[in-house]
């Protein structure tokens, strides 16, 4: 299971990828906007630095090196935390609460279907609040108001607009001489977040398709109730705490694609919102685009999984390259769903 906490601290602007080139038809730009950045990012800068550190060592050191981290490496993530307390991290609100500042609300079942505690309200209220303590994981939507430990994104974008000249003269080119770059601003009292089976050294590193400069931290998991929480078995309800990927190269879906979701005695039911764009790389290769389902999405199954997701059979995680439950793909915990 997860032994380290990894946070990143930009040093000022961060990426948060090139939004389309500007055009009547974009003068927003926004579209490419995509941050934090996946877990993927963070497993091949542990796999270059590692390589990069044993340079010197014999070949069959740096090989055992390698495959060993093929073979144990397991990342997950984007969360983020206030710098003077890592161990409570923020994870996405599963979306069975719904928590906004004009009130809360909360998901439940009867008689097999989803309704809302309040559905006879006359205002439907949309989330507000996108994320919430770790420590606070499994309280009600009422509770997690009440003690104020929900919050919103802490991080800023700002669009900055950048010419590209002509080569032999110094003026904008005629055709798409002006792109926007979505950069995004974060606190300095705020990091971000990762969970993996290893530790990296502190340090200031490049991160990121943009190689912003960063700064690198790692500690242990100490707190006791999240260690508990990492390893407690799932049963029928549970959310997503980081994208889920399911499926082949060509077709993305919902859940695992595999006898225990499929048979006759199982279904499925969701709580989610629109699929969000996932890619990542693997020795070196871009890997293929898809769509993930998106964190914070719930799950209701009428059959009973009895295992954590760190016990979850690999051949239900696509693999592409490397096997996507490695890069975190559909990170879980278990949550309660009244009715169920």
């Amino acid at each position: 299971m997860f032994k380290y906490i990894i946070s990143i601290s930009p040093l000022g602007y961060m990426y948060g990828s090139s939004g389309a080139f500007l055009s009547p038809e974009n003068l927003v730009g926004r579209s490419g906007r995509k941050f934090p950045p996946e877990a993927a990012t963070l497993s091949g800068l542990i796999f270059s630095t590692t390589k990069s550190q044993h340079q010197s060592s014999a070949r069959e050191v740096r090989e055992k090196l390698q495959a060993e981290l093929r073979e144990n490496l397991y990342v997950a993530g984007p969360f983020w935390a206030e710098v003077d307390d890592k161990q409570d991290f923020y994870v996405p609100i599963p979306w069975s609460k719904i928590i906004s500042r004009k009130g809360i609300d909360e998901w439940k079942f009867k008689d097999g279907k989803w309704g809302r505690e309040h559905e006879k309200s006359d205002e439907k209220l949309e989330p507000d609040y996108q994320w919430q303590k770790i420590s606070a994981w499994g309280d009600s939507a009422k509770k997690l108001q009440a003690n104020k430990v929900v919050s919103e994104h802490p991080w800023k974008f700002s669009s900055l607009l950048h010419p590209s000249l002509e080569k032999n003269q110094r003026c904008v080119k005629q055709a798409d001489g002006l792109f926007l770059e979505n950069s995004v601003q974060i606190p300095e009292d705020i990091c971000l977040i990762y969970l993996s089976t290893y530790p990296l050294e502190h340090g200031w590193y490049r991160f990121g398709g943009e190689n912003h400069i960063v700064e690198i931290n790692c500690e242990e998991i100490t707190r006791k109730k999240v260690l508990q929480l990492l390893n407690q078995e799932i049963q029928r309800t549970f959310a997503l705490v980081a994208p889920g990927i399911w499926g082949s190269t060509r077709y993305s879906y919902r859940y695992p694609q595999k006898d225990f979701f499929l048979n006759q005695n199982q279904t499925v039911q969701m709580l989610t919102d629109k699929p969000v764009a996932y890619r990542y790389r693997a020795k070196g290769r871009l890997g293929t685009g898809r769509y993930a389902v998106p964190a914070g999405s719930v799950y209701v199954l009428d059959q009973p999984i009895g295992k954590s997701w760190w016990n979850w059979d690999d051949d239900w995680f696509p693999s592409e390259g490397i096997n996507l439950k490695k890069l975190g793909c559909g990170f879980c915990l278990p949550i309660d769903i009244k009715g169920i």
